[in-house]
């Protein structure tokens, strides 16, 4: 997925946020999928240090 679609989600994100008065929520949910994607990039590099061997 590219960056850009990364943005357009939490843009949208918090707008809904912001417009439900939960901001406490998109903050969490900010944080939820940076550890998220830091997991898909370390098991990315894994899988493709596993198939160079």
């Amino acid at each position: 997925m590219n960056n850009w679609l990364y943005i357009l989600y939490a843009l949208l994100i918090a707008l809904v946020s912001i417009i439900t008065g939960e901001i406490v929520t998109f903050v969490m949910l900010g944080l939820i999928l940076i550890s998220l994607q830091n997991i898909h990039r370390t098991l990315k590099e894994i899988l493709k240090v596993n198939k160079e061997k």
